[in-house]
């Protein structure tokens, strides 16, 4: 009878294990283990070790080593061997439902950027034997077929906006460490939501790579791309406009911001960001290109290098406006991918060095294919009234001077 005062033997035996000798119960289990599959080989071939017998079918032909995980640890077993056929003890079984939920544990380790030396001490610290890296790697690797069908996966409908940007994880490659670009494309859809496109990664973040990243996504489907955000990199800017013809180019707010202060004095660069910012703040495109002009000529005196890059960049800056009011503080900028980079960022520093391509690609793709699972089933990142404007014939109409490509 079982009353709340009195524990199990179960417990008492799993208490004493844990506080007293662990090797104990190992050891009884091994033992215990064996003799069950002894017994369970005599019955199958009806007669004991050594024993002469008319119902005996088959005989025994030594043992083979096998190690089993459990919730102990590793216990060494001996499985007996058949002169004729093969012997599998049945209460071996569940190790097939374990052997799942370890890769399980794996996988889910990679995918946190958890590197494969961790995974292993992981495992270990479970009390089962370790797993070397080309275990863990293999393991891992299994990720490849769900990563590749989504990196690869057409494209479906018009995706009126498109994001990129890159970052620099660091990869082993000929003998040597060095950063590479990964480059991510994320869209929004007619109906405002948001997809993630595309991801690539290349020895360098030049033009031919770019071009060659969004031929790709053309190839995959992509069309209908009216307006790009990314920064000002001369390759990239390259690749837009060889591939995606028409599309209007907005380098982002927030880098080019950066550019500009670096051009100010530290002491002065608060007070130069306040004016600038003077210029976002207007109503309309041609308001704002008024009051950029009135910034530049207030503080060409004082900051002449500053001005330069914020008279050049004023038609790139301000392509925006000519779009929806209702999408400009999403579209101004590359921030709508900071939060997905910075996670990115999190678990590629994680493993430090990748040791090849590939595994950039495998850790790197899973997250997005979770996050844009995410995408999926949240709210839309623009209300359908508003993406509604981008086909309205009259509604809405893209400035000529913001145009790229013309």
């Amino acid at each position: 009878m079982a009353t709340k005062n009195r524990m199990s033997l179960l417990e008492q035996l799993s208490k004493y294990v844990v506080e007293k000798d662990k090797d104990f119960l190992k050891e009884a289990l091994t033992l215990l283990i064996n003799a069950l599959m002894d017994a369970e080989v005599t019955s199958m071939i009806g007669a004991e070790k050594y024993e002469r017998s008319e119902n005996r079918n088959n005989h025994r032909n030594g043992y083979r080593q096998r190690e089993w995980d459990t919730r102990l640890g590793t216990l060494q077993l001996s499985i007996p061997k058949l002169r004729h056929g093969s012997y599998f003890p049945s209460l071996l079984e569940p190790r097939k439902m374990s052997e799942k939920a370890l890769l399980n544990v794996v996988q889910e380790a990679y995918v946190h950027g958890v590197s494969t030396r961790k995974v292993d001490e992981l495992v270990e610290s479970l009390g089962i034997k370790g797993m070397d890296k080309s275990e863990v790697s293999g393991i891992s690797k299994q990720l490849d077929g769900f990563v590749t069908e989504f990196k690869n996966r057409i494209l479906e409908g018009e995706y009126p906006y498109l994001w990129l940007d890159a970052t620099f994880p660091k990869v082993r490659e000929g003998g040597r460490v060095c950063s590479m670009a990964l480059v991510i494309a994320v869209g929004v859809n007619q109906s405002g939501e948001r997809e993630i496109l595309g991801f690539d990664v290349g020895m360098s973040e030049d033009g031919a790579f770019w071009e060659e990243f969004l031929r790709k996504l053309v190839a995959r489907g992509l069309k209908g791309v009216k307006f790009v955000v990314s920064d000002a990199h001369e390759g990239l800017k390259s690749a837009i406009k060889k591939v995606l013809t028409g599309s209007t180019w907005q380098r982002c707010r927030v880098h080019f911001m950066r550019n500009v202060l670096s051009q100010v004095p530290k002491k002065c660069q608060g007070m130069v960001s306040s004016i600038i910012r003077t210029i976002f703040a207007q109503n309309d495109q041609e308001s704002a290109r008024e009051q950029l002009r009135h910034v530049v000529d207030e503080l060409r005196g004082r900051f002449p290098k500053a001005m330069e890059i914020l008279e050049a960049a004023e038609e790139d800056i301000l392509a925006y406006m000519a779009f929806p009011r209702e999408h400009w503080i999403q579209i101004h900028s590359t921030n709508p991918l900071e939060r997905l980079n910075r996670e990115i960022r999190r678990r590629t520093d994680v493993v430090c060095i990748f040791p090849n391509r590939d595994a950039v690609i495998r850790l790197v793709g899973t997250m997005l294919m979770e996050q844009n699972d995410e995408w999926q089933v949240g709210r839309r990142y623009f209300s359908l009234e508003s993406m509604e404007k981008l086909t309205q014939a009259n509604g809405f109409s893209l400035a000529p001077i913001a145009i790229l490509h013309k």
